[in-house]
């Protein structure tokens, strides 16, 4: 995909996905992966994904490597993760995107781009679907059976490159349903948590049948992390304005 001339055929969103050493910032990068989707008229197309490995300076421990299988002789006189990760500035993209970008944004902060949180997004968009892993909502969605999907791609999952891979034709399904303007706003913001409450007295219940004065506890009262207590505030202002 020709970078240059991405503004004047629209918007470029660049996926990206790191591969580590562990799940801490002060872990190494092993595997950067990134895979575009050109935007034209509200409508995604997806590129080809590309990856990379790169050299964490370390060793790879055991229960990193039990999930993405990356050795150390794999890396092995590969770049530093500071050269390939300067590569996804190429362009440069109009914003960048991750599955749970937070984790993503504690190895490459994207410059003065803004970016999409897809892992954020679902949870708007698809907030029936059983969970909200890429992978998952693949097969939920019908991804595979998707015009131009190549399932090759996809191989072999928890690499970069197939990760990225996937999550550029997640954009692509929620673009169907709302703007990128919206995907970035969303991912401003803490998470909107889907399904059923996992705690409390009310375990099990719908957020949105939970009685307002336990909504308004979640959000004024308690110690619950930033992402339960902005659903709380969510649900109880849709159940302030339904009420007038």
């Amino acid at each position: 995909m020709d970078q240059s001339n991405s503004r004047e055929s629209g918007m470029l969103i660049r996926i990206m996905d790191v591969e580590t050493t562990g799940m801490e910032s002060t872990d190494a990068v092993v595997q950067i992966g990134q895979c575009d989707v050109r935007i034209v008229d509200g409508v995604g197309t997806v590129g080809m994904p590309s990856s990379m490995f790169v050299n964490p300076g370390r060793p790879i421990p055991a229960e990193a490597r039990a999930i993405h299988h990356i050795r150390d002789k794999d890396v092995a006189g590969a770049p530093s993760p500071e050269v390939g990760l300067a590569q996804l500035m190429a362009g440069p993209p109009d914003a960048f995107c991750a599955h749970n970008n937070q984790f993503d944004r504690m190895f490459f902060a994207g410059g003065d781009r803004p970016w999409i949180c897809s892992l954020k997004v679902a949870r708007r968009v698809w907030p029936d679907a059983p969970r909200h892993g890429n992978q998952v909502l693949r097969y939920h969605l019908g991804i595979d059976d998707r015009e131009g999907f190549e399932a090759w791609h996809s191989l072999p999952a928890h690499r970069a490159g197939p990760d990225a891979y996937i999550t550029a034709w997640l954009i692509c399904e929620a673009l169907k349903c709302a703007t990128v303007d919206q995907m970035i706003e969303w991912s401003s913001q803490p998470s909107l948590l889907p399904g059923k409450i996992g705690f409390g007295k009310h375990r099990g219940a719908l957020w949105q049948e939970l009685p307002p004065d336990y909504l308004a506890w979640i959000a004024d009262k308690s110690e619950l992390d930033a992402d339960t207590k902005f659903t709380a505030r969510h649900h109880l202002k849709r159940r302030m304005a339904d009420a007038r």
